[in-house]
Order: structure tokens, then sequence, then C-alpha cells
């Protein structure tokens, strides 16, 4: 029976051992071989001390030792930390520090880099270096003990080093320690935010969530043995996250990759036979302008969207290089993984609906007041079911504004079940569909109106004159807010041309009172625009031009 992480990888080994489960570059490791090298692993992290429920934070690109690491926390019964590569070390020492990481598992080059911040993590006890060489230790200074858990490492580390050989040694033997017992309701991983203002929080997982997450998205997906899943998002975001669960459950392959260029997605489709890619708003405007191979049409099954609403002209660009790829377009959010997607046979219909809920979901539409909001009226989207995250990590009450019972129970349930209450307005209409108008705190306030920046950047979008654009809404000393519009875009004349367009296709109060043009948009860590970044760099705009 799969109940936890670690069974997924088991359950696939005893029914197709030799089936391919991870490649990364020319190196392919099938289900036997990923098992071993994770169960060898979870030993390794055991013989070094690592107690039921402990934290192992793994802040690596994604590689072979990336997946093993995850999986191995989770055999052994402690708990894994992604941490998004991007991550400057002010910022991981935050995560390590804020869930006490007791094992971190990086490269010689980061570690190197967090060396004065790791003084700041008291509960750190040991560091594994993943590309250490157990010949001749690692880093400055590295002498014979990198092999087995001394010293060694980069100069200054102030907590031993051991090496990832060295780290498969030191759980054989007689006497290594046994896994320690986990059950489903058990915390299973905590995945931090991106943190676009102020310090990011960390979403715990249970192995329950994990698992519902995975069975319900390889459902709608039909996932199987056959798919070949192209990973491009990090490990840190639950979407990114999902492409190995989902895949491990129906024992199909993963394609690990690290891109630089669009470009080198669409090649990596093609070389390695990819039938299904995920990837946010921000990719997705680049691959659609891309000239797709004839061996990627003929393979991509399918493609999934979700961080954000894809815009229709891309969906249209997409489908027209891809006419025999299906679409998904989907909705989520880290606290419940996913929420609803819209089936590809839906997306001429409604274009710009998300969907309805996910296998297993219940997804509700509520005023301020806890009622259920009629067809067309916005409310806040709450999410029930077997998803729903654990809570923050160490925040009692950011848990208990965002995690609260459901509503609509019995009044005789005891314990009424938790949903998470996602903070995004919605709406939906007579047939059940969603559509997404924006975050509750990010919808813009301008002369009495509330206006969804999703609304107007869709509108911006369908000029055609800009590669991308957020809507935000800043301070105005008359309107209360004013909508500006940063658009990524080349060309001449283009802030009168696109509030011309603007002033034909919307009501006068949605349309932007600025239009601003730059070369690239802030993106977090995960891929996303970065609104919050944009809306605190522009502040001021109103307010200047008022003194």
């Amino acid at each position: 029976m799969v109940t936890l992480i670690p069974d997924l990888l088991r359950h696939a080994c005893g029914t197709a051992p030799d089936r391919p489960a991870l490649t990364h570059k020319a190196e392919t490791l099938s289900y036997r071989a990923l098992w071993l090298a994770v169960e060898r692993t979870a030993r390794g992290l055991l013989g070094l001390g690592l107690g039921p429920g402990e934290r192992v934070g793994v802040y690596l690109p994604k590689r072979m030792e990336t997946v093993q690491a995850i999986f191995a926390t989770a055999a052994a019964g402690g708990v894994f930390v992604p941490i998004n590569p991007l991550l400057k070390p002010a910022q991981v020492a935050h995560i390590l520090r804020d869930c006490n990481v007791r094992i971190l598992v990086t490269s010689s080059d980061r570690a190197g880099l967090l060396t004065r911040d790791l003084h700041h993590c008291p509960d750190l006890r040991r560091v594994v270096l993943a590309d250490a060489d157990p010949a001749r230790g690692t880093g400055e200074g590295a002498g014979p003990e990198g092999a087995d858990g001394g010293q060694d490492g980069p100069a200054g580390l102030p907590v031993s080093a051991v090496s990832w050989a060295g780290l498969g040694a030191s759980g054989d033997g007689p006497g290594e320690p046994a896994p320690h017992r986990r059950i489903d309701a058990d915390m299973a991983a905590i995945l931090y935010t991106s943190g676009s203002t102020g310090q990011p929080k960390g979403v715990v997982l249970s192995h329950r969530n994990l698992i519902a997450g995975a069975l319900s998205v390889a459902e709608y997906l039909e996932n199987s043995p056959t798919d070949r899943i192209l990973a491009v998002l990090p490990f840190s975001f639950d979407y990114g996250l999902s492409q190995l669960t989902t895949a491990f459950c129906v024992g199909a392959s993963v394609v690990l990759m690290d891109y630089l260029l669009p470009n080198d997605v669409v090649k990596a489709v093609a070389r390695y036979g990819i039938t299904g890619l995920a990837a946010v708003p921000p990719l997705w405007i680049q691959l659609a302008r891309l000239e797709w191979p004839e061996q990627a049409r003929r393979t991509l099954r399918y493609i999934t969207n979700s961080g954000g609403a894809m815009p229709r002209a891309v969906t249209q660009a997409l489908r027209a290089q891809l006419p025999k790829t299906a679409v998904f377009l989907m909705y989520g959010l880290t606290e419940a993984f996913r929420s609803t997607y819209l089936p590809p046979d839906q997306i001429d219909l409604r274009p710009d609906s998300m969907g309805k809920a996910i296998p297993n979901a219940e997804i509700l539409v509520v005023r301020e007041d806890g009622s259920h909001s009629a067809p067309g009226e916005p409310g806040e989207l709450v999410h029930r079911g077997a998803l729903v995250a654990l809570g923050y990590w160490n925040d009692p009450e950011r848990t208990a504004e965002r995690f609260r019972p459901a509503p609509g129970q019995p009044p005789g349930l005891p314990n009424p079940g938790l949903a998470v209450w996602s903070g995004d307005q919605v709406r939906r209409d007579r047939e059940g569909f969603l559509y997404f108008m924006g975050r509750k705190d990010e919808m813009i306030k301008t002369s009495g109106y509330r206006v969804s920046p999703t609304e107007v950047e869709e509108v911006i979008y369908a000029s055609r004159l800009v590669a991308e654009v957020a809507a935000v809404g800043v301070a105005h000393p008359t309107l209360g807010q004013a909508i500006v519009a940063v658009a990524k875009a080349t060309g001449h004349d283009l802030e009168p041309r696109l509030l011309d367009w603007c002033r034909h296709e919307l009501p006068a109060y949605m349309v932007p009172h600025r239009v601003l043009i730059e070369d690239s948009l802030p993106i977090t860590p995960n891929g996303k625009i970065d609104r919050r970044l944009l809306a605190s760099r522009l502040q001021d705009l109103f307010m200047e031009a008022t003194v």
C-alpha cells in the first residue's frame, strides 16, 4: 500500500524494476537503481544521527543526488526542505534557522558561499557535500577525512562535512540504525514560499498531502508508465516537486533539467521524447515565440500551466505550434498544492477559466461572512480536502488566519475539517466553472472601484504589443490607487499606443494611469512575475509628482 512518499519508489521498484525512473544529461537510473541509492542514502542520514521528524535541507540544482536526498530523507523518517538554488546565502540561512535544519545537503561551492551565514545556524550538525571527491576531500585545505565525516570541506565551515560517498558508507555495516516509523499524517516536507516581501514562510506538508496530490493530478492528466516528464521547475516549488511525485506514482520517467535559455527546453523535449511539460506563464510566454521541431510535436502529449493566469494569446500561440498537444490550465497554491484544472476540451469554450476542482478536493467560493457567493459574484476561494497542508512552520498566528474550518459543515461535527482560505478572489459561473480575479491583497482599489489586475493584463496581452506585463496598484493622492502597467516590450511610442488600446477595450476606471516600458520584469525564484516588488519600486511614483 502506498501511504508514504518513499512508497512511491518502493512500489515502482517492485512492479517494474528495470523501467527508467530518472535521467540527468547522459545518465539514467532504473527504478531498482534509484531505490537502492535512496535506501543507501537514508542509511547514511540515519548514521549521521538524523532523528524522527528532523529536517534535512537540500540546496542543490537538479541532479541525481537532489532527488535521492529528498526521498532518502523521507525514507529515513525525516522531513525534507528543498531550498531554491537561486536563493542567496542570507535567504538560505533564514530557512535553515527557521525550521531548525539538522543536516544540509549541498555542493562544495555553495557551502563555501554559506560559510559565514552557517555560523548563525545553531541547530545545524552536519553538511553533506554532493560533489565531494572522497579520495581528496573537498574544498581548500581538504584532506583524507572528507570521506568519513571529518572537518574537511570549504575553509571556515562551522560544522563537519562529509562527502556524498562518505554518506553512503556511513550507514553500512552491523548495527545500522533502522528508519524511524512514520504514518501518513506525519509531516514529510516543508516548502518555503518565495518571500517577495518580508521573510518566506514554511508550508508544512504531510505524506498524505503529497500522495493525495500525486494521485489526483496523475488521474486527470492520465499519466502512465509510458510518460517521460521534463522537470524544469525548482523542487522547492510545489508545482516542480509534483513532477517527481506524479511521475513516480505511475512508474513514469522524469528527465531533470536546469535550463539556461527557453530554446534549451524545446531541444530537450525533442531529444528525450518528452510527453509532459509543466511551466509557469513567464516561461510559456517565451516558449510560445519559438519554433518547435517536428520531433517535439510528435511526442509532447500534454502541457500544463500554473503559478498564474496564462494569457489567452499565449495559449493560442502554443496550440498553433503544438496542434496535437493537450493544454491543461491549472490553479494551485502551496498550502493545498493544486485546486482546479480546466480540461483541454473546454479551452475554446471558456479560455479564461481556471476550471473546476481537481479529484478529491472541494472548492468553495465564499463571501467575507463565510456564506456562499452567488454565480457571477466575487468571493474568496476556499479549498477543502486531503491536499490541505498542516499549516505554517513555527507560525501559529498566520496558520490560524489561513487554515480554518470549512464553511457549511454540520454543526454537530465535533472536529470540523480544516480548509485553506486562499486570499484569492474568484467567481463561479452558472455551470460551475471558476474564473480568477486576483489576490485579495493585490486587487487594485481605484476611484471607488475594485479592479482585477489579471483582467487589465489580459487586455494588454491581446494587443500583441508586449512580451510580458504586470498591472499593479500604486498610491495616488486623489484616486486612492492608480493602475500602472509595467510591460516588457520593444518598439517606438509604445506607451501612447498601449493606452489608446486600453481606452478602446476597457471602461475608463480600468484604463492604466501609466504604462511603463522596461527591458525586463522582476521574477521570483519560482519563475513568477514579482508583482509586489514592482509595486514597492513604484510606491512614490505619483506622490513625487505632487510635491
